[in-house]
């Protein structure tokens, strides 16, 4: 099957309610030329110098979501043009982006990567922490940044019921979060980003709203490329 293929085969599966982004790290433009050329508008990279590169490359109406951790003295080089980032994990993180945003004239839609794995590789806020940051007094001064839901990555293992559980507490944590802590301009909570490529029907099954979906769409990833 082509790249397009492969993405309607995935999406013809999904609710109203769900929208793929295709992660395209390491693979090259023309990949995610193709792609956009079938349809697809929202693409997911792990790495601000790759993204910013494609950025160049491709057509200006692409949706690009930063995916992968993020370090504070990297946000300058996507708070242009970024639509999305997932990766938030502590207060002097936003506080950048808020800072880039504003210098940009710009209000950049933001989740807040909580911690939900059982391995030690993982990025993340624990749950309180995750509280903690959204009634902090610090978050309520930020107006460039809108924080829109919650991201997490399940533990890399073969044990789905494991998987399960740990997507059903994101979930849970975010009706909590929803319910509990008032919505304004910065907290706005509609998005649950979890589920990739061999876990996104679980994934959807409690509650996500975005799936990165990579080498489902276009193959093994090429790290000679990364």
């Amino acid at each position: 099957m082509s790249i397009s293929e492969r993405i309607n085969h995935i999406t013809s599966t999904f609710p109203e309610t769900v929208k793929l982004i295709a992660v395209s790290k390491t693979h090259p433009a023309v990949a995610v030329q193709e792609a956009y050329d079938g349809g697809q508008r929202i693409f997911g990279e792990n790495k601000v110098q790759e993204m910013a590169e494609k950025y160049d490359l491709l057509p200006k109406d692409i949706q690009w979501h930063l995916i992968g951790h993020l370090q504070t003295n990297k946000v300058k080089y996507i708070a242009p043009f970024v639509a999305m980032i997932h990766s938030i994990d502590s207060i002097k993180l936003l506080k950048e982006v808020d800072k880039r945003a504003k210098q940009n004239d710009r209000v950049i839609d933001c989740l807040l990567q909580v911690y939900i794995a059982d391995e030690e590789t993982k990025f993340g806020l624990l749950p309180s922490e995750t509280r903690e940051l959204l009634v902090s007094d610090e978050f309520a001064t930020l107006k460039n940044v809108r924080i829109v839901g919650l991201m997490a990555m399940a533990t890399f293992t073969e044990d789905l019921s494991q998987i399960e559980r740990e997507f059903a507490s994101l979930k849970k944590l975010f009706e909590e979060l929803s319910s509990s802590i008032e919505h304004s301009e910065q907290w706005q909570p509609k998005e649950i980003s979890m589920g990739m490529s061999s876990d996104y029907e679980l994934a959807i099954k409690h509650g996500s709203t975005l799936v990165r979906i990579g080498s489902s769409i276009f193959g093994a990833r090429d790290y000679g490329q990364a």
